[in-house]
């Protein structure tokens, strides 16, 4: 889920720009939507069918506003989403669904415990999909001008789930943001990369487990999933490690960072050959893991680098590794620090997008940038140490 900043209206479509494409009144919106609807090939029957009783939603504007999740640190996220009762029903749905995951498994190459994890994590295997109205939600968050480029087209995707018999207007439901089903897809993801996974000429991702596992591996996949191999391993690292080559924007083979002291923690070390990042999430004195090739599909996942690293880590866990070194991380920012951060940052002309407390990848890049300019190990994390400095 790629959620950019866009207000640039669709200009670059043959057919006229309707009325305005976010904002404004919201049943002249609609009225844009139903005439580009209609010039995109679906009847006007349908499509009057389709949003005769569609309406904004404001709870979905709150939901959008109120991501705090993302501001936890990766320790807190993971003890907070990594329960006993959902490793234990891990490895029992890896049973009941042996056949399933086989099938993944030679079909695309992801092992059963990446798809069990990302399972766990979006729905807790399937039990909580989302009770926000999917058209409803679609059409505010495409009326809403932060990023309507990524939602409008998942509103005509719902037409023809719709116009297909696999969508209802009224019935549909799932996340804020417009994702249905067990493994949370959109839209359009569904009609380009949804599978029948059960055989029954329907793809169900809110009550079929095997179109629902089916599909988010082929969606993996399309993304670059490197069919057998990897994607992360804990570590452990030699504190005299050079900090300035961590993270995700530095990748060396993995037979050269265990040149470097660099060691598997419970697990055997990968093939010496592949490329790895030393993703250090709470910095030098916090949990270490290499971060592979495959590392970079969950990125495409979500962007959010809690999360990925969190779904990555228990599907290593899931496949069989220990549970992580906290190691001692120092203390991080409060969000009001955080925000000071960013402003302080922002002020040197560092992009780090919006000010919002949450530690993305462009803060990570500009804190780690400060960081060498005024001699600090260069760990991408922010301490209480650098927000005084600056």
């Amino acid at each position: 889920m790629k959620y950019l900043l866009a207000t640039a209206l669709i200009s670059s479509l043959a057919t006229p720009i309707f009325a305005q494409t976010c904002g404004g009144s919201f049943s002249s919106f609609l009225s844009g939507v139903k005439q580009e609807a209609v010039a995109k090939g679906h009847s006007p029957a349908s499509v009057d069918s389709f949003l005769a009783k569609a309406r904004m939603d404001p709870k979905v504007i709150s939901a959008d506003r109120a991501q705090g999740v993302f501001k936890l640190d990766f320790t807190d996220f993971a003890k907070r989403v990594i329960s006993a009762n959902r490793m234990a029903k891990g490895k029992s749905n890896r049973q009941k669904y042996a056949s399933v995951f086989n099938r993944i498994q030679s079909t695309f190459g992801v092992d059963p415990a990446v798809m069990l994890a990302f399972w766990a994590l979006e729905t807790d295997y399937g039990a909580v999909q989302g009770d926000f109205n999917t058209l409803n939600a679609l059409l505010t968050l495409s009326h809403d001008c932060r990023r309507p480029e990524l939602f409008r087209p998942q509103i005509f995707a719902a037409l023809t789930l719709f116009e297909r018999g696999d969508f209802s207007p009224a019935k549909t439901t799932g996340a804020w943001a417009g994702e249905i089903g067990m493994v949370q897809m959109l839209p359009k993801d569904i009609i380009e990369r949804g599978v029948d996974g059960d055989g029954d000429g329907h793809v169900s991702l809110k009550t079929s487990a095997a179109d629902a596992l089916m599909s988010g591996a082929n969606v993996i996949s399309h993304h670059g999933w490197r069919p057998n191999e990897p994607w992360m391993v804990e570590v452990t690292v030699p504190q005299s490690l050079d900090w300035e080559n961590t993270g995700l924007h530095t990748s060396r083979s993995v037979a050269d960072w265990a040149a470097a002291g660099v060691k598997a923690r419970g697990v055997k070390m990968p093939d010496g050959g592949l490329q790895a990042s030393l993703l250090l999430p709470q910095g030098r004195k916090g949990p270490a893991f290499l971060a592979l090739p495959n590392f970079k599909v969950y990125l495409e996942w979500n962007q959010s680098l809690v999360y990925v690293t969190t779904a990555a880590y228990f599907a290593t866990r899931l496949a069989g590794a220990p549970r992580f070194n906290e190691g001692n991380p120092e203390p991080g920012l409060s969000d009001g620090q955080m925000k000071s951060l960013q402003k302080k940052l922002k002020s040197r002309g560092y992009d780090v997008g919006k000010v919002d407390g949450i530690l993305g990848a462009k803060t990570r890049d500009a804190v780690r940038q400060e960081q060498i300019r005024l001699g600090l190990p260069a760990d991408a994390w922010p301490t209480r140490t650098l927000l005084s400095k600056l």
